[in-house]
């Protein structure tokens, strides 16, 4: 899903909640989950349906707070790294674990 701006909201089970990214995997899953806990938000997980049993498990994370908006968060740098850092969009995406700020030294994946 990543960064993309609009606010979606819905709920899991029965709790009110803005969707923070769906169709994740396991490892994304944990890693946006371990990175709000740290921030202060109250997260839940879901499971989401597969279309096939062969079909990798995705699943949604979101949080309980209505108002909180990834995209503004990152970008106002509001959230925290583990170590006190601010989160950078590239660390977001797990694109790399470096939260300088300067946007002249990101590289891509494919363009080290």
């Amino acid at each position: 899903m990543g960064l993309g701006g609009k606010h979606m909201f819905g709920s899991i089970e029965e709790t009110r909640v803005t969707f923070v990214e769906k169709g994740v995997d396991k490892d994304r899953r944990d890693f946006l989950k371990k990175l709000l806990e740290h921030n202060g938000f109250e997260v839940l997980t879901a499971e989401d349906k597969k279309k096939s049993e062969e079909d990798p498990q995705l699943y949604t994370v979101a949080v309980t707070d209505m108002v909180f908006n990834p995209t503004i968060w990152i970008y106002q740098r509001k959230l925290k790294t583990f170590d006190g850092h601010k989160v950078t969009p590239a660390y977001w995406n797990q694109e790399t674990i470096d939260t300088r700020p300067q946007y002249w030294e990101r590289r891509s994946k494919n363009n080290p």
